[in-house]
């Protein structure tokens, strides 16, 4: 097929793909890693009888991506920084353009590699060994005058003991052979720093010595770096809410008059059987639930364990106060995925799905991962000598608080059947009247009624009830 053809392709072209390049031999495509549908497609493929990863960029904006990802690539060899070698490349007027790289075979991302720790107690020495060699090689890019406007792990990648910088199309050349100015250096940690929770704050001043050690250039004060990390964060989780009811990458999301459907897209076949007849599922489910408002029922499928959670209308006078807005299964996912991007433990949010009548919303269904921990409650009974919990739930109990507070997040109804225990650590859950407050004025009311209505779970004289009391952070 001739590289233009790509434009109509959608996100799952038929593969093995032959596509014809002008003047040059043809690139059979077997595999793709990263789709943009209709811009930009990349995998595995086989040229000139070897493995190379191809670029194959299109749609109308396809010759400026290939300007910027030929430069980018150019930049980083001339200044001897280390990325794939580009084999070949060119571009057809009016189809598209392609670049074509040595495949770099077994090639892990440090982003793999964050993975496997991120769940550690921070700064862990293995923690601290993934993001001191990230940072030393993002001080030899600033050293030399570039950095890369699209900063995250999985664009480093390792491969027989040396670290590659991949993606051309976002690295950017301030002074060629120069070292960065200050505020780029800045503003382009802030971008490192903000991809993690702000958990890791409080080391970012010990994690910066592995970037200083290679390059020395500027002081880099440590409260100009946080306000830089805040402004990037903000950026990043608007960024992110934005994409919770579009197609894209993460979601596959389908509108009409009917209906309104979001599901993350690795799941997207496994859940239609559900979200087709979810009544049905629900009814042939363990019912955790049956109330007036809302029904929960914990399904199998596959083997694999969900919850899902309907929110009921009860009445028309009901109907007529909830069609307008959206609805809690609206806000319960997007609140779901605030908590997950932010680095606070909740259930998966898998799919959401209203019901509607001419765009009116009726019913509307949230289908979550369950988590078969037990609740706070049930693990801390009365706070009777010997029934306390123990070290590691208190402290997971002052993270959570912590985080909390940090990003002036309210529950709403933190009652203890609310927070579940698991894998040494504390996930919420049923979060439909969660707010994240954009003051510390509007927050620290709604945090106070949190606390409150979480102390209510223990009775005021019994020793639980005062350890927590004492324990738990207050605010305003």
């Amino acid at each position: 097929m001739k590289l233009g053809t790509l434009t109509d392709a959608g996100r799952t072209p038929a593969l093995p793909l032959l596509v014809e390049t002008k003047g040059e031999e043809p690139i059979q495509l077997l595999s793709l890693l990263r789709v943009l549908p209709g811009q930009r497609y990349v995998g595995r493929a086989q040229w000139q009888g070897r493995q190379v990863l191809a670029k194959l960029l299109v749609g109308g904006k396809a010759e400026r991506h290939f300007t910027r990802e030929l430069q980018g690539v150019q930049a980083l060899a001339q200044q001897g920084l280390k990325t794939p070698e580009l084999l070949a490349h060119g571009l057809v007027a009016g189809e598209g353009g392609w670049l074509l790289f040595k495949f770099l075979e077994n090639a892990r991302s440090l982003g793999d590699d964050w993975q496997e720790v991120a769940d550690l107690a921070w700064l862990d020495d293995s923690q601290q060994q993934v993001l001191g060699q990230a940072l030393a090689l993002i001080a030899e890019m600033h050293g030399k005058g570039l950095w890369q406007d699209d900063l995250h792990l999985d664009n480093l990648l390792r491969h027989q003991g040396s670290l590659y910088l991949i993606d051309g199309g976002g690295i950017r050349v301030e002074t060629p052979g120069r070292p960065l100015s200050r505020a780029s250096v800045l503003a382009n940690l802030g971008q490192f720093f903000a991809q993690f929770s702000s958990a890791i704050d409080p080391f970012i001043e010990e994690l910066l010595v592995h970037y200083l050690l290679v390059n020395g250039e500027h002081a880099l004060p440590l409260e100009a770096l946080l306000k830089a990390i805040a402004k990037a964060r903000g950026s990043r989780l608007r960024q992110f809410m934005g994409k919770l009811g579009r197609d894209c990458t993460a979601f596959r999301a389908r509108r009409g008059a009917s209906c309104l459907q979001v599901v993350r897209r690795e799941d997207d076949a496994f859940l239609a059987p559900l979200l087709a007849k979810p009544d049905s599922a629900i009814a042939a489910g363990l019912p955790l639930k049956q109330g007036g408002s809302s029904t929960v029922a914990q399904v199998e499928k596959d083997g694999r364990p969900l919850v899902i959670k309907r929110y009921n209308i009860k009445s028309p006078w009901h109907w007529l106060s909830r069609f307008w807005r959206p609805s809690r299964a609206w806000h319960s996912w997007c609140e779901g995925n605030r908590l997950a991007f932010l680095g606070i433990a909740t259930p998966r949010p898998l799919a959401v799905f209203e019901r509607r009548t001419l765009w009116l919303r009726r019913e509307a269904y949230l289908i979550t991962e369950h988590i078969a921990g037990m609740d706070i409650i049930a693990r801390c009974t009365s706070g009777a000598p010997g029934e306390l919990p123990s070290e590691p739930e208190l402290r997971a109990l002052d993270e959570l608080f912590a985080a909390l507070i940090r990003e002036r997040i309210s529950h709403g109804d933190l009652k203890g059947t609310n927070i579940l225990w698991q894998d040494g650590r504390w996930l919420l859950i049923d979060l439909d009247a969660m707010q994240q407050h954009v003051s510390a004025a509007s927050f620290a009311p709604a945090y106070a009624r949190d606390r409150a209505r979480f102390l209510r779970n223990w009775p005021t004289d019994s020793v639980l009830y005062r350890l927590l009391d004492e324990r738990l952070p207050r605010v305003g």
